[in-house]
């Protein structure tokens, strides 16, 4: 499949996906965000893939939405429907990332603002270049937070600080940003993509399915009783404990050698 704005590369288990608009500091333009779906898709479904990693080309992760797409409706004193334009491009990028049944980890290279902190908060895992910044950029222009990024930011760093992240949008570096649990990890950014690969080949042999599950269980939890909660782990070992993957770690703990996983 070729892209224009997207460079995508799988090899080992892993899927690289590139946003590649560097000049703009890869802004999300309504091809960019196409592109984005397309390659996410591509990578959910492909049994080949088993951690996904997005990144940024040049010195920026995602600066958010490219603004200059709206220009001329701006300036005609006509605001577009954001809303709508969040739901048919954005909300078809979070989601995916959110549901896929492999980990999915955000390389950043450089600034993530606006929708584009967005899209490295809706990963499992944040692997952050030292030069990384994050901003909620949402308050300089009027705006509210969107893309996720009110139910992701508070589940992160906590009601308060997400508070403050949010209506003051100040610019969180990325040692702060690992002070305050936005991020996994900090490397140096010449380590950033070794460090990066490494922690996703870490993933890609490891359990799929239980991350998958995992992951939904997460999720659940997050929104429900203790109660129901119990139930629904409940159900998904009943569901694990039928792959070869569960009976490979267990063969693997009594041998005391190490399991390999095969993600099945």
């Amino acid at each position: 499949m070729g892209y224009e704005t997207v460079l995508y590369e799988s090899g080992g288990g892993v899927a690289t996906v590139t946003l590649n608009r560097p000049d703009a500091l890869n802004a999300l333009n309504s091809t960019l965000v196409e592109e984005l779906q397309k390659a996410l898709a591509e990578a959910a479904g492909d049994p080949e893939v088993r951690c996904v990693v997005i990144t940024g080309a040049g010195r920026g992760f995602c600066a958010g939405a490219d603004l200059a797409q709206l220009e001329d409706a701006y300036k005609a004193g006509e605001p577009p429907a954001l809303g709508d334009m969040l739901r048919a491009r954005y909300h078809p990028v979070i989601l995916p990332i959110v549901s896929m049944e492999k980990p999915v980890v955000a390389s950043v290279n450089g600034v993530a603002a606006g929708a584009g902190a967005s899209l490295a908060l809706a990963c499992d895992f944040r692997i952050a270049s030292d030069k990384a910044k994050f901003f909620q950029a949402f308050v300089k222009v009027g705006l509210v937070p969107d893309s996720g990024s009110t139910y992701f930011l508070p589940r992160l760093v906590g009601t308060a600080k997400a508070t403050e992240l949010a209506m003051l949008g100040e610019i969180v570096g990325a040692e702060e940003a690992l002070r305050i649990g936005m991020v996994t990890k900090v490397v140096p950014a010449d380590d950033l993509e070794k460090e990066t690969r490494a922690f996703a080949d870490r993933l890609a042999s490891g359990p799929t399915r239980s991350y998958a599950l995992t992951k939904k269980a997460l999720r659940f939890g997050a929104v429900q009783d203790l109660e129901s909660a119990l139930e629904y782990e409940a159900d998904l070992q009943n569901q694990i404990a039928l792959t070869a993957d569960h009976l490979e770690g267990v063969k693997a703990f009594m041998e005391k050698r190490e399991p390999r996983f095969e993600g099945r």
